[in-house]
């Protein structure tokens, strides 16, 4: 990704075709370890491409991938069931019970300066 990252600010910076030399300029101004074979890589797969077609394709690949929203419930037999009749059933989660502890007030205590009065503009 860090190369990705020093590609594209390259871009920004006004190169469309960046070198190897651009990108380890980029990485190691901020103590980044430019590996040349990756670097080399990457510009070989993008050479003569467009960013931007580059980054649309990017994104069809990635709206692909699962990101959360739903968990798969997997099954593990219970200790001592012997593994027959396939996954026991979920148990319930333990209810605790909370103490409930005396809220402090968000107010703010601060000394009193008597000589002083303060002047809030409205």
């Amino acid at each position: 990704m860090k190369i990705v990252a020093a590609y594209l600010l390259v871009i920004l910076g006004g190169n469309p075709n960046p070198s190897a030399d651009d990108i380890r300029s980029i990485l190691e101004s901020v103590g980044a370890e430019a590996e040349d074979k990756r670097i080399n890589h990457f510009l070989t797969e993008v050479k003569g491409k467009d960013i931007t077609e580059v980054i649309a394709a990017g994104w069809e690949k990635f709206a692909s991938v699962p990101s959360g929203g739903s968990v798969a419930a997997i099954g593990v037999a219970a200790p001592g069931s012997g593994g027959a009749g396939g996954a026991p059933a979920a148990e319930e989660p333990k209810k605790e019970e909370k103490v409930e502890e005396k809220e402090e007030s968000d107010e703010v205590k601060l000394p009193v300066f008597p000589s002083c009065k303060f002047l809030f503009p409205t």
